[in-house]
């Protein structure tokens, strides 16, 4: 069974950093892009960041600069390291898998979704 567990997220204020880890179970890691989405009250859901197994990377304009993120096949693990924050970047947070790059950045259609993590900025 394949499992994706976000953690990290927390309250935080305007100016602020935080780390989020995603840990996959029950899949070849090393094999998928890995994404981060999120979703504000209120809004749709929203890519931020992508890595793919190459490690090359691509990002949301709106966080260009501030987050990046990394993953670690030898742990199984994505991260997701924002700074900065402001805000905006107030949201539940998902990692997302999936075997097909294109579809996950360009479309947000993963092949597994975590529970979601909560990132609150106060101003």
């Amino acid at each position: 069974q394949v499992q994706l567990v976000e953690s990290g997220g927390q309250l935080v204020q305007a100016g602020d950093s935080l780390r989020l880890s995603c840990s996959a179970s029950g899949l070849t890691f090393s094999r998928y892009p890995m994404g981060w989405f999120r979703q504000a009250p209120g809004k749709e859901r929203e890519k931020v960041a992508y890595i793919n197994t190459d490690y090359s990377t691509d990002y949301q304009d709106s966080v260009k600069g501030r987050f990046t993120i990394s993953r670690d096949n030898a742990k199984n693990m994505a991260y997701l390291q924002m700074d900065s924050l402001n805000p905006e970047d107030t949201a539940v947070y998902y990692c997302a898998a999936a075997l097909r790059a294109w579809n996950l950045w360009n479309h947000g259609q993963a092949d597994y979704w975590g529970q979601g993590t909560q990132v609150t900025v106060s101003s």
